[in-house]
């Protein structure tokens, strides 16, 4: 009887414990049952994120430090700091390799030494360029990523057509003080796995 006793005792502790975690995705003192996500994507989530930073520390050891990866419903989000463009642009594309990915949502900053006015360019730049795009009905342009460095615009994302990827590129042409274009688009036909 007292076995029987210790042994449902038990069992309840554990029924307890599950749902609730002293630390989880969204911060410490979180509890993983407000996660709307379900246990299935929690664990997809999971191993992408792990993946990811793998795959990134493989390339690069400073990027475990450095960087900072979150996977949500499939989405990445990438923080930190690189020394240059051609960096942010490689970690990007490393990030929208990895299997599942829906999309990549990167704030990774740039060191550089500060100046108003190629600030205020580069942004004028990004902010016509993505504009350009939105008025371009045969773009679908949530799906493209851009950002300007030094008047040198940099285009990352899934084009549906080679048309869309046209498009995109000679809206860019258009752009008076954009001097360089590099331009990172995948077709949806490259993805590892397609939306279904």
């Amino acid at each position: 009887m007292k076995k029987n006793f210790i042994i449902l005792f038990f069992l309840l502790s554990l029924n307890s414990c599950v749902g609730s975690s002293s630390s989880g995705l969204f911060g410490t003192g979180v509890s993983i049952a407000l996660d709307p996500r379900t246990l299935g994507t929690q664990i997809d989530d999971s191993i992408m994120q792990k993946n990811l930073i793998a795959r990134l520390a493989l390339n690069e050891k400073k990027y475990l430090v450095k960087l900072s990866v979150k996977v949500l419903d499939g989405r990445i989000f990438l923080r930190g700091k690189v020394d240059e463009p051609e960096e942010k642009l490689k970690i990007t594309k490393i990030a929208w390799e990895t299997k599942g990915v829906r999309s990549v949502k990167n704030n990774i900053a740039i060191k550089q030494k500060f100046s108003f006015k190629n600030s205020a360019i580069d942004f004028l730049i990004t902010s016509q360029l993505k504009t350009a795009l939105i008025l371009n009905k045969n773009i679908k342009a949530a799906n493209f990523n851009i950002d300007t460095i030094n008047k040198k615009t940099y285009i990352f994302g899934i084009a549906h057509t080679e048309d869309e990827k046209k498009e995109i590129i000679q809206e860019a042409k258009q752009i008076v003080d954009l001097e360089e274009l590099v331009s990172s688009i995948l077709m949806v036909s490259d993805l590892s796995r397609q939306k279904e």
